[in-house]
């Protein structure tokens, strides 16, 4: 049973506080990486997918983000203007406009190279086993990473939290987001939601074969380009 998702939900609501200066007059998803802001990296992995729907989460300098996807009509904006909501609070306000079914979610301050990412998750989800399918890397090739990692990959595909040595999450899932519903608060990870699946066995992850960077601090801007540039020789 794969029920792919053709649902994407980007997160572009963040305060960017790591850019320091760089995200004192514009919000981080707008900042330039190899000539194109990271907002436009994370949507191209959308294109060729078929996805009837895109939503991307504001609030931070949000009016910058909706003037600049003017000119993309099919992408619903979902406004987080009393607050911000955080990964879990925020997909759980968007999904009125996201549909039913599980979605795809894409972080948009990192940039790919190699295979398309949402491709890939889409080619490995089985709605009959899995909740959540995560893409993750083993932290030496995430770019950009700080953490030491995130999650346990066991033999069977299933994530458990990693106390050390563990991979990294690389922002881009399949998720069922019906347990959103059964969490009281208003602002939330997804962390919350990402334990009960991994308590009932029904969290998994898939390791990312491409290049990866975080593009959350400044210097991430040039790891991003000279990965980019690699990719191109």
């Amino acid at each position: 049973m794969r029920h792919v998702p053709d649902s994407l939900m980007v997160f572009a609501a963040g305060f960017g506080t790591r850019m320091g200066a760089l995200t004192a007059e514009r919000p981080k998803p707008l900042i330039p990486v190899a000539g194109r802001c990271l907002l436009d990296h994370a949507l191209d992995q959308a294109d060729g997918l078929g996805l009837r729907r895109i939503v991307v989460n504001l609030h931070y300098r949000g009016e910058q983000i909706a003037e600049h996807l003017q000119a993309r009509p099919e992408i619903a904006l979902s406004w987080e203007r009393a607050q911000i909501l955080e990964t879990g609070g925020g997909l759980r306000h968007s999904l009125p406009l996201l549909g039913e079914g599980p979605v795809f979610t894409l972080n948009s301050d990192a940039v790919w190279a190699g295979a398309n990412p949402l491709r890939l998750l889409a080619n490995h989800w089985d709605a009959g086993r899995m909740d959540a399918l995560l893409l993750l890397a083993e932290p030496e090739a995430a770019l950009g990473y700080g953490g030491s990692g995130d999650f346990t990959l066991e033999a069977d595909g299933r994530i458990t939290r990693a106390t050390a040595g563990g991979l990294a999450y690389l922002g881009a899932q399949i998720l069922n987001p019906a347990g959103l519903a059964g969490i009281a608060q208003t602002a939330f990870s997804l962390n919350l939601l990402w334990d009960k699946m991994i308590a009932e066995g029904r969290a998994f992850g898939l390791r990312y074969p491409g290049g990866w960077c975080d593009v959350g601090r400044p210097e991430g801007i040039t790891m991003a380009e000279t990965m980019l540039r690699a990719q191109d020789v």
